[in-house]
């Protein structure tokens, strides 16, 4: 029984970069956390250690930031596609390229209502994430976000569930829901056309996912997910969505031993254990995945 190399990849990662649009008075700043990844004939270097095909780590570290100064930051999906397909232009071993890219976040600070020109602050938890595959002259964007924090005080219920010895969760028909979305969508072809508009696709998808919350009365969280990806999808250009949801518990605070009631307003919230929903949503007439999940980890 002979002994080979399979699949591997290598690459730098968590590369920070801030870059600074001084164009104007008014300055731009866009902080990401760029990952790229390579892969391709690399099989003499695990075997003897040869290391004439190998760009090293150091080098792709440095092709972000020049990037980022000759040709600008613009979208984390245009730029995670213009690193994929240099790295594959210009070294004949690189057969694939993936470039992860997460967006953090800035707001202008506002003084007497006025966005200041060049002070921000951090704008909430929620990230954008991007994550391009190059595969010779194939490409695939799977963009999406993490850390969206969301709840409603009313508008869900859960019931109707099996019960056996071991079940003490009571049913309600009232209860407060909330959750940390982490979202993936895929793009369809078009996305790769110039010109594309991923600013606006990105926000479409945040804005349907939040007011699909805030509107679905939820009989369970399996549910509102499957009502979020569904109205995620009404952007034609998206043909899947892959979401994963805790169901970040509120329990209600037994106040009768100091004499005092509870309606519904006095609550703990639990951070562990939760429970963990995932799920994709998917057009029937969709393109086959190919390469788009390929190194997305986790189930989204």
């Amino acid at each position: 029984m002979g002994i080979v190399l399979g699949a591997n990849q290598y690459g730098k990662a968590e590369v920070r970069l801030v870059h600074v649009d001084r164009s104007t008075p008014q300055h731009r700043i866009t902080d990401l956390t760029v990952t790229t990844q390579l892969r391709g004939d690399f099989d003499a270097c695990h075997t003897h250690g040869d290391n004439r095909a190998v760009v090293p780590t150091d080098t792709q570290r440095n092709t972000v930031y020049a990037f980022a100064r000759e040709t600008g930051v613009c979208q984390p999906e245009e730029f995670g596609l213009r690193l994929g397909r240099h790295f594959i232009d210009i070294n004949e071993a690189v057969t694939g390229a993936r470039v992860a890219v997460d967006h953090h976040p800035w707001a202008r600070i506002e003084v007497g209502g006025v966005g200041h020109d060049h002070a921000f602050a951090r704008a909430g938890a929620a990230r954008r994430t991007t994550i391009v595959t190059v595969d010779g002259a194939d490409a695939w964007v799977v963009s999406g976000l993490t850390g969206l924090a969301v709840l409603k005080t009313t508008g869900s219920e859960f019931h109707g569930y099996p019960r056996d010895r071991y079940t003490t969760l009571a049913e309600t028909r009232d209860r407060i829901l909330a959750t940390a979305v982490t979202a993936r969508w895929r793009y369809d072809d078009s996305a790769l056309d110039a010109g594309f508009d991923f600013a606006t696709a990105h926000t479409g998808a945040r804005t349907a996912l939040v007011e699909a919350f805030a509107e679905h009365h939820s009989l369970a969280l399996q549910q509102t997910l499957y009502a979020m990806g569904s109205a995620v999808l009404a952007d034609r250009t998206i043909t899947e969505v892959r979401l994963s949801m805790p169901n970040l518990h509120h329990f209600l605070v037994d106040l009768s031993p100091f004499g005092l009631d509870n309606p519904d307003t006095v609550y703990y919230a639990a951070d562990r254990p939760y429970g963990l929903i995932e799920a994709s949503v998917l057009r029937d007439d969709g393109p086959p995945p190919g390469g788009a999940w390929d190194s997305v980890p986790g189930f989204c």
